[in-house]
């Protein structure tokens, strides 16, 4: 029998946006006073900031008005942009842009680590006096009819053969006045309430990428702090959307990754070998000379942009930060969105519930709140970016130059599909049932600037209880009838981890899913072509370590 709790406003999720939403409740409450709101916020990793990761450069606005002194109160600052430079690669050299576009200027900017950052938040958090529970997954949302009314956490002691293990302990009914999703890109809760309400109903498909990151120390005079750097091109061919970044901090310390998008159409398409090439580069390659590199991890992201937010209100319930979409692909940002979506959050179900009234009209203003704040400012100009690179970089590339010109008055909407329906199979993509009847030698990692997945996996800090059912579910008979002679297996080139791998018993191919490795990036939930792979949350507290990244 399930241990039942009963809150005013849960937030599900520790991460920019859920953390900025339970800070936000506390001050509006001591603004307005009156009997203090009970305040749940549950995260899934073993401690706060363990799970996030991003590129990261931050736009410190929202930030500034969610906690004015944020420096004073020693937030985890890496360091002040000073530079920005964007390069066109090709495979042995570079073109700089002449002017940094728009978008990717930087002044004003910081870079940090998100990691630290949420590790920070939560302390403020928790010093505000609101319950935080790392360690908690919540795997099921309460429903009573259609309406939301709290989320179920894991069970904890479940053996891989499904019983009972000594020491088991049942999930907890967390029951809320109002719930705040606020569970990532791809969120296992926000996909549950796709699935049964019309959220989702007129708006575009939602479109991903994944990026791709490591931390690196190199010699302190190679590249000075605070110095940020885009590309575009090499290792990416001109049908991939995407592109490299190089963030430079103090002591030798280099943040580089790349960003893939999920929709790309060769099923050999690998995006971690791409990320090995990127660094091969000459532009990366002579920064990490004699580096060495410390962390790891890869993260999808939601770049679909405005027209494909769902609708981010229910009874009983609301959807903040990535959860929702709220990320501007153009500006490469979203933690700043992530904060601002989740103050109003805050502030509409604080009025919800001292109103007495969490219905869904009287939810929906939190609605209006974003439309008359800067997140459909920023948002709603650049609606369209995304889906007109589906047709091409140099497509792409002229369609956002437009936007900047006409501030994105046109056009109004650009349709898009699903990123894993672009995926061809072989033989559409190669011309032949096995795919390119030529191929070139497999590139071996050198294990000082290039790494295999295993290697890089090491480096994210990922602990999984190994006696636990596998948290990927997975309709493996598609694995065996379809998608080995119409695909090639793509789960083992999609994974960033080596989660996916087919081995061969007596000439028999075999899925196994090594589901320890897994970073939870999101991405086979994602890209599949089948649909047929469901990312659940493990037991409470597994996954990646992200400190630092």
């Amino acid at each position: 029998m399930s241990e039942t709790l009963e809150v005013d406003v849960l937030i599900v999720g520790g991460g920019p946006a859920g953390l900025s939403a339970a800070l936000r409740l506390t001050q509006v409450q001591q603004t307005r006073g009156g009997e203090p709101l009970a305040i749940a916020v549950l995260e899934k990793s073993r401690e706060a900031g363990a799970h996030l990761l991003s590129g990261a450069v931050l736009d410190p606005s929202s930030l500034r008005e969610l906690i004015p002194d944020f420096r004073e109160q020693g937030a985890p600052i890496e360091a002040d942009v000073r530079s920005d430079r964007v390069y066109m690669l090709a495979a042995g050299g570079k073109i700089p842009l002449p002017l940094t576009p728009p978008p990717l200027r930087n002044h004003g900017n910081l870079i940090i680590s998100v990691s630290r950052f949420g590790k920070w938040l939560a302390e403020r958090v928790e010093a505000a006096g609101v319950d935080l529970f790392t360690g908690f997954p919540g795997v099921e949302v309460l429903f009573d009819g259609d309406r939301v009314v709290g989320v179920r956490t894991g069970d904890r002691g479940i053996g891989r053969d499904g019983q009972r293990r000594a020491g088991f302990e049942p999930g907890v009914d967390i029951h809320a006045k109002v719930t705040i999703l606020c569970d990532g890109v791809r969120g296992n809760l926000t996909k549950q309430v796709l699935a049964r309400l019309p959220l989702a109903e007129g708006r575009e498909p939602e479109q991903y990428a994944i990026g791709i990151k490591e931390l690196w120390e190199v010699s302190a005079d190679r590249i000075a702090p605070g110095t940020v750097i885009h590309t575009l091109g090499y290792p990416l061919r001109m049908e991939e959307f995407g592109g490299g970044f190089i963030y430079a901090m103090p002591g030798g310390r280099i943040a580089l990754g790349l960003v893939v998008g999920l929709d790309y159409r060769d099923p050999l398409f690998d995006p971690h070998q791409a990320f090995q090439r990127f660094k091969l580069h000459p532009l990366v390659g002579d920064l990490l000379r004699g580096g060495q590199m410390l962390k790891y991890g890869a993260k999808a992201l939601p770049e679909g942009g405005w027209n494909s937010i769902p609708r981010p209100w229910m009874d009983g319930a609301l959807i903040a930060g990535d959860a929702g979409g709220f990320l501007n692909s153009f500006r490469l940002k979203g933690i700043h969105l992530a904060i601002k979506t989740g103050m109003l959050a805050a502030e509409t179900a604080f009025d919800a519930v001292r109103a007495g009234d969490t219905s869904s009209a009287r939810l929906r203003s939190y609605s209006d709140r974003l439309d008359a704040s800067s997140v459909r400012a920023e948002l709603y100009p650049v609606r369209n970016v995304h889906q007109a690179f589906g047709h091409g970089l140099l497509p792409g590339l002229a369609f956002a130059g437009l936007t900047v010109l006409t501030g994105g008055r046109w056009p109004d909407r650009l349709h898009g599909t699903a990123g894993h329906e672009h995926m061809k199979t072989l033989e559409a993509y190669y011309g032949h049932p096995r795919g390119p009847l030529t191929t070139s030698p497999a590139e071996k990692p050198d294990r000082v600037v290039t790494f295999d997945k295993l290697t890089n996996v090491h480096y994210s800090g990922t602990r999984h209880d190994e006696d636990q059912p596998v948290h990927l579910l997975v309709q493996t008979d598609v694995c065996y009838s379809r998608c080995g002679e119409e695909y090639g297996h793509p789960c083992q080139r999609f994974c960033p981890a080596n989660v996916y791998e087919i081995v061969r018993e007596s000439g028999t191919p075999r899925l196994q899913i090594n589901a320890s490795n897994c970073v939870h990036c999101k991405t086979c939930d994602i890209m599949d072509p089948y649909q047929v792979i469901s990312w659940v949350p493990p037991e409470g507290g597994g996954g990646p370590q992200y400190d630092g990244l």
